[in-house]
């Protein structure tokens, strides 16, 4: 890694962590909603798979520190005890794929709405799809849910996360126009 991929996972994870600093809208069940997956999404779609993993996980690791750096000041080894775990957790392999499709459904010199389809899709698998996958397995372990309730309990979020998919693949669009990004 150079030092200005250092710089790019360090400037995602702050980002990450700030969108935290928006106040979370409490859901039952112990899951809130936050903005920080918007975050993970759009590491992903930006930085590209390395990168965006990275950054996910740099904030993994300040949790697990016990930096207060999730949505409501949560942080520490009690996080991975709790119902959000799975959620936490999958926001590395989410960034991941999200980078990784980006990579691969954004074609240089498509227009605008055909840029923007590829990178929602991006959003939706790798920030959506991979990030439940762990949290229901998350809600399952921890919570002891059986699967079909952890999944009807994460159903609430869907839109919310639907519309920063989007929001993800608008910014990412305008980001990659203004810089020579390569994503990593």
């Amino acid at each position: 890694m150079t030092t200005r991929d250092i710089g790019y996972v360090a400037l995602f994870a702050a980002l990450i962590v700030t969108l935290g600093l928006v106040p979370a809208i409490p859901l039952a069940g112990g899951v809130p909603i936050t903005l920080q997956t918007l975050g993970v999404m759009l590491a992903g779609l930006i930085l590209g798979p390395k990168r965006g993993a990275l950054a996910a996980l740099v904030v993994v690791v300040l949790v697990a520190v016990g930096l207060p750096v999730l949505a409501g000041g949560r942080g520490g080894l009690g996080v991975f005890a709790g119902p959000t775990v799975g959620f936490l957790v999958g926001w590395v392999p989410g960034a991941w794929v999200a980078g990784l499709l980006a990579m691969r459904l954004e074609r240089p010199g498509a227009s605008i709405v055909a840029r923007t389809i590829g990178l929602t899709i991006a959003a939706i698998v790798g920030g959506i799809v991979v990030v439940y996958l762990g949290g229901i397995a998350g809600l399952t372990t921890v919570v002891k849910l059986p699967l079909a309730k952890a999944f009807w309990v994460s159903l609430p979020f869907v839109p919310g996360d639907l519309i920063k998919a989007v929001v993800a693949a608008l910014v990412t669009v305008k980001v990659r126009d203004a810089f020579a990004l390569d994503r990593v």
